[in-house]
């Protein structure tokens, strides 16, 4: 039997499934560089969201009529979809969240409190996202942890000679990181860390919401404890994020959120909490916005992950080629082959923010700022960076016009 290769991804042809490249913006098409902050809707996800408020909503694990039976299905095959995302051993151990941030906070509070004092040690890293980073420095200080880094050389890599000298200060309890920066596209081994996490005792906790979206994820293979992703980097909704846990530490830590449907039993004088996923998860859910979340995945994955990360190893290595023409311009990070689809940079003697207003003029649109990421912007030197990002409806062409565009910022603000 003839063995057919999978085509690869076909950008121009997936762009027809989002409205948003429909209009123009300053009489120019829209060239979208911003993924990496949030990824537009295609149709299949707008359709699927409308058909469900339309025909299936009513609140779920609640009711016992028609609609509300019908309702609750909707939102827990989103859930097994996640799953199935992710390689989780079992639904009950992923969680909805408001987005990867909650599940951040989750494992921070509900984990981090009760397990964290004097003479541990909570590591992250300098390229964390603000989410992965503020809730441990908060919870070590609470708690009386010490919080230490590991250092990026100047790649944006991660130096991994010093975790000897970490585990050389106290009982190193949380490793945390994620397994693509959102500032420097950087992949980082996880798969090593969490090795290391479990040699010290530590759990590994990974923000995968940049990878999520661009890159085959299996929690198993990873070897993590804790993994967070958001629906909105993946051409889903806002508000709607997941955590997977394991079920031995998901059952152990106490509720984030307390109230409606995490609940067993009330009594005056005690409350019992509900299995899990439910423990974790108060009140009415987002539920259109989870099924638009299963939506999404559904359409990401019917694409091919693997292709869209081969798509975007295509798109960088021609981004980084076409910017080295522009004078005075510093791209941050490693090579094409070992980061997703990011591309951060500074035009020397022009703001960040001066640099994506005239490229708005021209019709492209690109973050700039320090992404959340102020610790890492200072190791680098700089107070922000304009960041170009890509997906799988990014075209070379687009990068060709933001390149088009810098050369436009060098004649207006040079």
């Amino acid at each position: 039997m003839a063995v057919t290769a999978k085509p690869k991804l076909d950008a121009h042809r997936l762009r027809a499934d989002f409205p948003v490249f429909e209009q123009l913006f300053h009489g120019k098409p829209l060239s979208y560089l911003d993924s990496a902050s949030s990824a537009q809707k295609p149709r299949q996800v707008l359709d699927t969201m409308h058909e469900f408020y339309a025909t299936s909503y009513a609140n779920v694990h609640r009711g016992v009529y028609g609609l509300a039976e019908r309702s609750t299905e909707r939102f827990e095959a989103a859930r097994e979809t996640v799953r199935a995302l992710v390689n989780a051993p079992s639904s009950r151990e992923v969680i909805f969240t408001r987005s990867a941030t909650e599940a951040l906070n989750l494992v921070a509070y509900a984990w981090g409190l009760d397990n964290l004092g004097p003479g541990d040690l909570v590591v992250v890293t300098e390229l964390e996202h603000h989410s992965n980073f503020v809730p441990w420095q908060y919870v070590a200080k609470r708690t009386g942890a010490a919080f230490r880094h590991i250092p990026i050389d100047d790649a944006g890599e991660l130096q991994l000679d010093a975790l000897d000298g970490l585990a050389a200060e106290g009982r190193v309890k949380v490793v945390a990181n994620n397994l693509v920066s959102n500032s420097l596209g950087t992949i980082n081994p996880v798969e090593e860390l969490a090795a290391w996490a479990h040699e010290q005792g530590a759990i590994m906790v990974v923000d995968a919401a940049q990878a999520a979206p661009h890159r085959a994820l299996d929690v198993q293979a990873l070897g993590c404890d804790f993994l967070a992703l958001s629906s909105h980097k993946l051409c889903g909704p806002t508000g709607a994020g997941a955590l997977w846990g394991r079920r031995d530490l998901l059952e152990q830590m106490s509720p984030f959120n307390l109230g409606g449907e995490m609940i067993r039993s009330v009594a005056l004088d005690r409350t019992s909490w509900n299995e899990l996923p439910y423990k974790f998860e108060a009140g009415t859910p987002a539920i259109g916005e989870a099924v638009g979340f299963g939506a999404a995945i559904d359409y990401v994955t019917g694409i091919g992950l693997e292709a869209i990360e081969e798509h975007e190893h295509m798109l960088v290595a021609h981004a980084l080629e076409r910017l080295a023409e522009i004078p005075g311009l510093r791209a941050f990070g490693p090579p094409p082959e070992r980061r997703a689809g990011i591309v951060s940079f500074d035009i020397e003697g022009i703001h960040p923010h001066d640099v994506a207003q005239v490229l708005d003029w021209e019709g492209v649109a690109v973050r700039a700022g320090h992404h959340c990421t102020q610790p890492l912007m200072t190791r680098l030197g700089v107070a922000a960076t304009t960041r170009a990002s890509f997906y799988l409806y990014t075209v070379p062409e687009e990068i060709d016009r933001l390149v088009e565009g810098l050369h436009r910022v060098k004649k207006v603000l040079g």
